[in-house]
Formats: structure tokens, C-alpha cells, sequence
């Protein structure tokens, strides 16, 4: 199997005012062909970074930094992969602070990461709140702009209608896709 080429979202997403919105059309198309059984390795590189980063932000926005921490279990090649594509998007604020909080977790002792990981993250949790960092939500550089405009200037974006989309898949994987 080769690689897919391309990075593709939906007329509709590419309409929208949201930049949210081509970022999850960018994710479906990603979630779908993992479903059909595409692996990674096979999945455009940039729609992959694009994804992550997106990963990174909601699980910032939604329980800062050690919630990021701890559902991504702390991986060092998601962390590379989100350290490369802030620099990408030309994130620079954000890619700052992701190093900054990073070297927090780099500092921590394995066991005592590992009981984190392990642990709980509500309730009374020195760790979690060692981790959270709110610098985050007063950065003015606006991450999912970056990403959606990352995506929209890149040389192998393409918009397309949902059929289209589907067409395209369903030739790369060799089998009709069921429609939800």
C-alpha cells in the first residue's frame, strides 16, 4: 500500500467560519480510514500532525496540561510529533510552553510519574496541579487557526463534496465504506 497523498476535508467544513470545523473534517477522514484498517504509516504525515496537535489542544482546553499528560500516557513520539507540528503551524508561543511544561515532566522522578499515570487525576492530586499551567489559555496565538491554516495552505489539501470524499477512500482502500 502507498501512502495517501492527500489531506482531505469536506465543502461543507471549508464553508464554515470555524476553523474547528476543517480540522474535524480533517480528523474524520483519518478516523475513517483508521477504521478501514489503514494504518498510520500509510495516512498523510501532515493530516496525522494536524490531528495530534488538535489531540493536544482539546485535552489542554478541557483539563490543562496534566490531563494531557495523563490520557496520552506520556508518549515520547506523540510528544515529538506535537513539538515538531507547533513549530510547523509556526505556533511559536505554544511551542514554548508545551517545552516548558514538558521539562516539568522530564524533571519528575519515573515512579512518581508512573503513580500519576496510574493514579487518579480528580481529587486531591499534588502532581496534577504541579502540572496545570493556565499560561495556556491567556497565549494570544490562536491554535486551532494555525492548524486549520496550516492545513488549507498546504500544497496536498483538497476540498471535496461527501460523495467525492467517500469515492476517494474507497479507491485507496479497495472496498465500498458503509456510510453511518
Amino acid at each position: 500500500m502507498e501512502e495517501f497523498g492527500r489531506i482531505i476535508v469536506s465543502e461543507t467544513a471549508m464553508k464554515s467560519e470555524n476553523p474547528q470545523d476543517v480540522i474535524h473534517s480533517n480528523i474524520s477522514v483519518i478516523n475513517l480510514m483508521r477504521e478501514e484498517g489503514v494504518d498510520d504509516e500509510f495516512i498523510h504525515e501532515d493530516a496525522l500532525t494536524s490531528y495530534y496537535l488538535d489531540y493536544y489542544y482539546s485535552q489542554y482546553a478541557e483539563g490543562n496540561f496534566s490531563q494531557f499528560v495523563y490520557n496520552s500516557g506520556w508518549n515520547k513520539e506523540l510528544n515529538e510529533l506535537i513539538e515538531e507540528g507547533l513549530a510547523l503551524i509556526g505556533a511559536e508561543k505554544h511551542l514554548e510552553l508545551f517545552q516548558e511544561q514538558s521539562k516539568k515532566v522530564r524533571l519528575m522522578s519515573n515512579i512518581k510519574l508512573g503513580k500519576f499515570l496510574k493514579g487518579k487525576l480528580e481529587g486531591v492530586n499534588p502532581v496534577r496541579d504541579s502540572l496545570n499551567n493556565d499560561t495556556f489559555f491567556e497565549l494570544e496565538e490562536n491554535l486551532a487557526k494555525l492548524n486549520a491554516e496550516f492545513l488549507k495552505n498546504h500544497p496536498d489539501f483538497e476540498v471535496l463534496s461527501v460523495d467525492d470524499m467517500f469515492a476517494v477512500l474507497e479507491e485507496f482502500v479497495g472496498h465500498e465504506i458503509k456510510r453511518a
